[in-house]
């Protein structure tokens, strides 16, 4: 039996869902008469309180259509040095936005109002480029899926709103966060201009991510969708599957993290590892003693069955997961 915690995105559908998926009434999308798209835009939207949801492939695509939206060309965007929207999406927003970055150095990836607010710059000095949005990551992923104090995202969003510059959400764990914290998505909808959550990670969707936001952001989005080749048909059969989830697999999610706690606690006593990132949801992050290197590493792993990911100079990255049970586990702890 394999063990893959190489990340919770690969996760199958389980049969439940893919009942909810093969009975589900489906169109066409593009054309705008798809009703499971459009049932499943429409109760994400309800969720957070929030106008309108796009249905997209990917949680780079959600992340990707905000920036496109929100910014313009020669605008910057203020986030994390260790941010997804930078490290991981391909360039996209120089390619895509033609927008750079400020980047912000935060505690486990967190960052705090005041460092936001000296880093905003303003339109009217020619030497350097001008914010026009500020993106913040919940949970983070490269800080071991840390999760923001609400009362700290309150404060960056009066600053922008004092600037006037939108604040948006990569919130592909979002809602690994919230059952943390008790937090509700609608306080989440109140004070971001957009949200990108994500269906196909804690929530076990096959594919698939929702980009929420005012009535006008995702008209915009939607033609930018087009534009990025995004428009699918019956795409139904996916949306499903992301109803049966927000229905079904949310709470849930306190398993992994349980889980997570209890793989930090088997390799805590491992001799090869130096230290263990804080475990707050479902990603633990373990760092190597100085003489392993982390890719030899993972390929050792491997030989006994169990996945995991390099996540930089002697890390390793393991992430629980529907698929990861209790059983998992305890056939975990006898290989390691």
């Amino acid at each position: 039996m394999m063990i893959d915690l190489r990340s919770d995105t690969v996760t199958k559908p389980t049969l439940q869902m893919q009942e909810a998926m093969w009975a589900a009434p489906v169109g066409d999308d593009v054309f705008g008469d798809d009703p499971s798209v459009k049932a499943l835009e429409e109760k994400a939207a309800r969720m957070f309180g929030m106008e309108k949801a796009l249905f997209c492939a990917s949680g780079t695509m959600t992340n990707q259509l905000a920036i496109r939206v929100h910014t313009v060309p020669g605008s910057d965007v203020v986030c994390h040095k260790d941010s997804h929207i930078y490290l991981y999406e391909g360039g996209g927003i120089m390619l895509n936005a033609l927008a750079s970055v400020r980047l912000l150095n935060g505690d486990r990836g967190r960052l705090k109002a005041s460092e936001i607010e000296k880093a905003i710059t303003e339109e009217d000095d020619i030497h350097t480029t001008f914010t026009r949005m500020v993106s913040l990551e919940n949970t983070m992923n490269k800080g071991g899926g840390s999760y923001y104090d609400f009362q700290e995202i309150q404060k960056i969003k009066d600053i922008c709103a004092q600037k006037g510059i939108p604040l948006h959400l990569d919130g592909a764990r979002l809602f690994n966060a919230l059952v943390e914290t008790g937090e509700s998505p609608l306080q989440y909808g109140q004070v971001f201009d957009s949200i990108s959550i994500c269906l196909s990670k804690g929530l076990g969707c096959p594919i698939g991510s929702l980009l929420l936001g005012t009535q006008h952001t995702i008209a915009k989005a939607r033609r930018f969708r087009k534009v990025m080749g995004g428009g699918w048909r019956q795409a139904g059969y996916l949306a499903a599957a992301g109803i049966y989830a927000l229905d079904h697999h949310i709470d849930r999610l306190k398993d992994d993290h349980r889980r997570a706690q209890e793989i930090a606690g088997l390799f805590r006593v491992q001799p090869e590892v130096r230290e263990i990132f804080p475990v707050d949801t479902n990603i633990v992050i373990i760092r190597l003693q100085p003489h392993i290197d982390e890719k030899t590493y993972v390929r050792q792993l491997a030989r006994k069955g169990i996945l995991a990911v390099a996540f930089g100079e002697n890390l390793v990255r393991f992430v629980t997961h529907l698929d990861f049970t209790d059983n998992h586990l305890d056939l975990l702890a006898q290989k390691l």
